[in-house]
C-alpha cells in the first residue's frame, strides 16, 4: 500500500494497533461475561440484562476533522432455559472509532454440564456485523486502498467454554472464526475495492471469590485479550503479538456495595465502584474511571464507563413437591 495519511491511521497509532482496537474493551469485564463468551449464557442459573456505555480517551481531538474518542454502547442479556439443557444469550453493541462505525449483533447458545460443585458451559455463537466507513483523506490521491463512504455486512461465528461455581469462574472463547472480509468502494474512481478484515479474537478470563469476612467478599479478576491476525495454518498465526492484559480486584460489601482497582498493561489504572438496590439487590449501577498512566502520547488522559444491570429472579419450581408424613400412612 502506498504511503497515505488517513484518519484511520492517525487513530491506529493513537490507540495502539488497529487490530488491537477492532473490538471494544470494557473496564467492567468482570460483570459482563456475555460479551466475552457465548458459553456464559444462563450459566449463573438466572437471567441477566446489562447495559454499558463507554467513552474511551474522553475529549481526545485530532488536529483535523471531528476528533476520535472511541464511543461504545452495549446491551447484553442471557437466560437459563431448562428445556434445552442450557441457556440463551444476545448481545448488541455499536462502536465508533473516528470514521469507522461497527454495529454488532450476537446470538448465543450454551449447553450446561454439571461438574463437581459448578457447571461447565459449552457455547456457540452466530454474529452479524455491519461496518460503515466514513470519509477519508489521503496524501496520495491515487491510493486505491482508501475507502469511500459506504457500508458492508457479514455473518460470522464464535465458540467458547465457561466454568462457573460459587467461588471460581473461568472462560476461554474465540470469535470471528470465519475471518470475514469487508469490501468498500475506493476513493479513486474506477479503483479496486478497499478491504477490511475482521481478525480472530480470543478472550481468556477468570475470577475467584474470597470470603474475607461474613459481609465482605474479595474478588481478584484477570483478562487476556489476543488478536490472531492471518489465516489458520500461517506460521505466525499464534505469535501472540497483539496481546492485552488486565488484572484487578474488587471488594463487595453485604452483596450491595463494591469498589475496586484495575490495571491494563502498559496503558491505564482503573477505579470502579457501584451499588445494588431493589428487591434481592437485583438492580446494579456501576461507574469506572480509567487514568491513562502509560504511553500518553496522542491520547487523552481519561476514559469513563457506566454500567446498569438487572438480575432476574432465579426460576422456581412450577409445582410444589408433595410433603410426605407418616401421619397419613395408616
Amino acid at each position: 500500500m502506498k504511503k497515505a495519511l488517513l484518519t484511520a491511521i492517525v487513530f491506529s497509532f493513537a490507540f495502539g494497533t488497529a487490530m488491537a482496537q477492532q473490538q471494544p474493551q470494557f473496564s467492567h469485564y468482570g460483570f459482563n461475561g456475555m460479551f466475552l463468551n457465548p458459553a456464559y449464557a444462563g450459566i449463573k442459573g438466572q437471567g441477566e440484562i446489562t447495559a454499558l456505555g463507554r467513552s474511551q480517551y474522553f475529549g481526545y481531538n485530532a488536529t483535523f476533522d471531528n476528533g476520535g474518542s472511541p464511543q461504545t454502547y452495549m446491551l447484553t442479556a442471557s437466560l437459563p432455559v431448562a428445556a434445552i439443557g442450557g441457556g440463551l444469550g444476545i448481545g448488541i453493541y455499536r462502536d465508533k472509532i473516528a470514521e469507522l462505525t461497527t454495529t454488532n449483533v450476537q446470538l448465543s447458545y450454551s449447553k450446561h454440564i454439571k461438574i463437581g460443585e459448578g457447571r461447565l458451559g459449552i457455547g456457540v455463537q452466530g454474529i452479524f456485523n455491519n461496518i460503515y466507513q466514513g470519509t477519508y483523506r489521503a496524501i496520495d490521491q491515487d491510493d486505491i486502498k482508501v475507502p469511500r463512504e459506504g457500508a458492508d455486512r457479514k455473518i460470522d461465528a464464535g465458540v467458547g467454554v465457561w466454568y462457573e461455581s460459587d467461588k471460581l469462574y473461568a472462560g476461554l472463547s474465540v470469535n470471528n472464526l470465519l475471518r470475514s472480509s469487508y469490501k468498500f468502494n475506493s476513493q479513486v474512481v474506477g479503483g479496486k475495492t478497499a478491504e477490511y478484515i475482521n481478525e480472530n479474537h480470543a478472550y481468556l478470563t477468570a475470577g475467584y471469590n474470597i470470603e474475607a469476612s461474613s459481609s465482605v467478599v474479595v474478588t481478584p479478576t484477570v483478562l487476556m485479550k489476543v488478536v490472531l491476525p492471518g489465516k489458520f495454518g500461517d506460521d505466525s498465526k499464534f505469535a501472540f503479538k497483539n496481546n492485552s492484559y488486565e488484572a484487578g480486584v474488587r471488594a463487595t460489601f453485604n452483596d450491595r456495595f463494591w469498589g475496586g482497582l484495575g490495571y491494563r498493561y502498559d496503558e491505564s489504572v482503573t477505579a470502579l465502584g457501584g451499588l445494588s438496590f431493589s428487591k434481592d439487590n437485583a438492580m446494579r449501577v456501576g461507574l469506572a474511571y480509567d487514568l491513562i498512566a502509560f504511553n500518553q502520547d496522542a491520547r487523552a488522559l481519561s476514559s469513563f464507563e457506566i454500567m446498569l444491570s438487572y438480575r432476574l429472579p432465579k426460576p422456581g419450581l412450577a409445582i410444589r413437591p408433595a410433603i410426605r408424613t407418616p401421619r397419613y400412612s395408616f
